[in-house]
């Protein structure tokens, strides 16, 4: 996967697929095969056993890897492996750059928490009143906070979220928030809330070497995962085309495209929030159904519109870079840049919406004007990947998404018996991988 440092040890990582229970009869055949294959599996999801082992006993972890291979469970099944639970105690604290990221995260800590009864789990942001976070934290107050970092910090600062007895302190798509001065400062001092004495754990598909340092600042002797090379940060299993054409063609050949694309879902982004709107509102003209999430709406609308499109309501997503990062809807196949994204690192984010977790996907980007050819060619320089125009038929079994959760299984019995490391609550809680 790239340098890895500081590490001997060897585990496992996650992100699931709905499966019903009538598949249960064939759970043994096929993770039978998913073993057998577990050579290349394991290649696939180097970032998981170097990282679960050391996070698992408390070590630093600065982490990067693609988008879609999972870092989220990284972090989620090794803290829920060593927390206590505490009455009136926040044990962990998770920060992200949006609402959403932050949404789905809690979700995620809830469902492999199940087997945790005694274990709360709260997320907190902007766009709530203040009011209900402060309740909730004076009558049932979580061991789990998961939160943007504007709305923990006026918590924190007023007394009402107790940061003392924080030991995991966690921050997703790290680069996003250490690079912009203002949020790293907001960071930086809920960082000194709490205790000198703490795991630390950053992580990201993009670490420039710049933001590198910045983040070690934060960490004693981390246990760092890079990907030097870059051109093994773009996902195997997703095609990626351009189309060369005018601003006014644009409509035209998108509607085109959802005509003649085999897609489960589409996301397809905008660079800014009124031209989302507006493409939104001319797709329900031309009876393509789609919705349409960005930072204009309010948080309730956002979040309803986010799960709505994750539960499979609607098939096209028209949105900005507010789900560029870090989102995951496994049904996506397709991602079209209507607009090109403004850098390399967030055409990354972007197209890494699909083809996510070993699945297949396809990424069409629109270049309408010499600066968009600019970033393309960044794009193909930076990850070495060459980008060819869209001929005029895409074979869908090229683009077409294969379940994919049994190598889960694999590393897991391969590698945990081994450690010695999973209790009898985690290994319990595997079984909501599949359901």
């Amino acid at each position: 996967m790239g340098e890895v440092k500081d590490n001997n040890n060897d585990a496992y990582e996650e992100e699931l697929l709905d499966y019903e229970e009538d598949e249960d009869k064939a759970l043994d055949s096929v993770s039978a095969k998913a073993t057998g294959e577990s050579a290349k599996n394991f290649s696939s999801y180097k970032v998981q056993h170097e990282c679960i082992p050391q996070a698992i006993l408390g070590m630093d972890v600065i982490c990067q890897a693609k988008s879609g291979m999972g870092k989220t469970a990284v972090f989620v099944l090794s803290t829920l492996q060593q927390i206590e639970p505490s009455a009136g105690q926040v044990a962990a604290l998770v920060l992200c750059h949006t609402r959403e990221l932050a949404y789905q995260i809690c979700h995620e800590f809830e469902r492999f928490s199940t087997y945790l009864p005694d274990l709360k789990v709260a997320v907190f942001y902007g766009g709530v009143h203040i009011k209900n976070h402060k309740d909730l934290l004076k009558n049932e107050c979580p061991h789990v906070v998961v939160g943007t970092p504007g709305r923990i910090l006026a918590l924190a600062r007023e007394k009402d979220l107790p940061l003392k007895n924080v030991r995991h302190f966690i921050l997703d798509e790290c680069d996003k928030m250490l690079e912009s001065l203002d949020m790293r400062k907001d960071v930086q001092e809920i960082f000194k809330m709490t205790p000198h004495d703490k795991q630390v754990m950053m992580f990201s598909a993009t670490l420039s070497k710049e933001i590198r340092p910045v983040c070690k600042r934060f960490m004693q002797d981390p246990m760092e995962i890079y990907v030097d090379d870059e051109a093994k940060l773009t996902l195997h299993g997703l095609v990626q085309h351009y189309i060369k054409l005018t601003e006014g063609e644009k409509n035209r050949k998108l509607n085109d495209l959802l005509d003649a694309l085999d897609f489960n879902q589409v996301v397809i982004f905008m660079k800014s929030v009124s031209r989302a709107a507006e493409l939104n509102k001319l797709l329900g003209e031309c009876n393509f159904p789609s919705i349409c999430i960005h930072s204009g709406m309010s948080q309730e609308e956002r979040l309803m519109r986010y799960k709505s499109f994750k539960e499979g309501h609607k098939r096209i997503l028209v949105a900005t870079d507010l789900v560029g990062r870090g989102i995951d809807i496994e049904r996506v196949n397709i991602v079209i840049n209507y607009d090109m994204p403004e850098s390399a690192d967030t055409y990354l984010h972007r197209v890494g919406r699909a083809g996510r977790f070993g699945t297949k996907g396809l990424a069409v980007t629109f270049v309408s004007s010499a600066s968009d050819s600019e970033v393309l060619n960044q794009v193909q320089e930076r990850f070495e990947v060459d980008i060819k125009e869209l001929p005029e038929h895409v074979e869908s079994s090229t683009y077409s998404k294969l379940p994919y959760f049994f190598h889960v299984i694999a590393i897991l019995e391969e590698v945990c018996p081994a450690l010695g490391c999973f209790s009898v609550h985690s290994q319990s809680a595997l079984n909501l991988m599949l359901a």
